[in-house]
């Protein structure tokens, strides 16, 4: 379908998300066409102290956010007015850089009279698989969503724009928590989750009769805390000092097996929940970081394939922290004439069950 045969905002979008350690900004015309769009990672400042420091984030949007938001306007050819609203992060996550990318978002808004979006981070994962143009057909609802990544874990029945039914999630680390602090223990460098993904393709994944946490067992529930630890005691049993990268490689490979083996069983059990909310439709969606590890993608989508589901996952640059997903999400609010005060506080905890009375109506022109 082409971009503009689809139902239109009045005008383009402008997305931005500070929810973690990417400063990202983005410009969608009314149809949903990416305009511009640029992200700035904070991985050099991040990076000595092996994970995210709220402090230096918050300090870092508010030093970068300005002129990113004035490069992709520029890159898009737009005036702040000819804008049809603005949309931005305002939860769940890092409470410092909610309030700098909402409170920015909201002084444009303010300024041209448009509306503004709160947008929830994981609402934007949700929707970003119905972005046009990813996908020889579109994505309709209802599906059914396995969201991964470093903060969350969760099977969701995606019935709408802000209607979302949780079928299952982690009952301890996150999926890519668990990459992290993994490829921590065998000395890789942070973010884990890519470095350990490229080691294993060196290893035996094989070589080590890691646990499978729930593997087979009723339900779509997660769990990957006894899995970290057996990685933890295999890591202790040997010397003080560097790993041997023969070991280290095995033991990423033995663990990503692991977990993609537990990942498909989880997805096939959802499948068959998702099922209860709409017989007559099959299409699952795998969104968020560790959605882009190639190894778990090709398994998840061959178990929807057994199970009859057709697989959608969005490219990795939309699987990461991006502000084409923040936009987005806003458009499809937009389009339901749905949008938020600027009183709306940030959330760092928002879950998507709570969305279906956020927002309100545009006002009648």
């Amino acid at each position: 379908m082409h971009f503009y045969d689809l139902p239109r905002a009045e005008g383009p979008v402008l997305g931005i998300e500070t929810s973690c350690d990417e400063t990202a900004a983005a410009v969608l015309d009314g149809a949903g066409k990416v305009l511009a769009e640029v992200v700035l990672s904070q991985l050099a400042e991040h990076a000595p102290h092996g994970g995210v420091v709220p402090e230096i984030a918050a300090r870092a949007h508010l030093h970068h956010l300005p002129e990113l938001v004035k490069r992709v306007m520029g890159e898009a050819g737009l005036r702040y007015g000819d804008l049809a609203g603005v949309a931005a992060t305002s939860g769940p996550g890092l409470i410092g850089g909610l309030i700098v990318g909402s409170s920015f978002a909201k002084g444009i808004a303010l300024a041209q009279k448009k509306p503004f979006v709160a947008v929830n981070h994981l609402e934007a994962h949700a929707l970003s698989p119905r972005l046009p143009g990813l996908f020889p057909e579109d994505v309709p609802f209802p599906y059914l969503l396995m969201l991964l990544s470093g903060g969350h874990c969760q099977c969701v029945a995606v019935l709408g724009v802000g209607n979302y039914r949780r079928l299952g999630s982690t009952l301890d680390d996150a999926v890519g928590e668990a990459f992290d602090k993994v490829a921590k223990l065998l000395g890789l460098p942070w973010p884990g989750g890519p470095y350990l993904e490229r080691l294993a393709a060196l290893g035996d994944p094989s070589a080590f009769p890691l646990p499978r946490p729930l593997l087979g067992r009723p339900g779509c529930d997660f769990s990957f805390s006894g899995l970290k630890t057996a990685v933890a005691q295999l890591v202790a049993s040997k010397p003080p000092g560097p790993l041997a990268q023969s070991f280290a490689a095995d033991l990423a490979a033995s663990f990503q097996q692991a977990v993609t083996e537990v990942l498909a069983d989880r997805a096939a059990h959802a499948m068959e929940a998702f099922r209860a909310y709409s017989p007559d439709t099959s299409h699952l969606v795998m969104a968020g970081g560790v959605a882009a590890n190639q190894t778990i993608r090709a398994a998840v989508a061959e178990q929807a394939k057994a199970q009859g589901f057709e697989f959608f996952a969005p490219p990795s640059s939309l699987c990461t922290d991006n502000a084409v997903m923040v936009a987005w999400a806003g458009i499809e609010r937009l389009r339901l004439g749905l949008c938020d005060g600027l009183d709306f506080s940030p959330r760092p905890r928002w879950p998507l069950e709570t969305l279906s009375h956020s927002g309100k109506s545009l006002p009648a022109r």
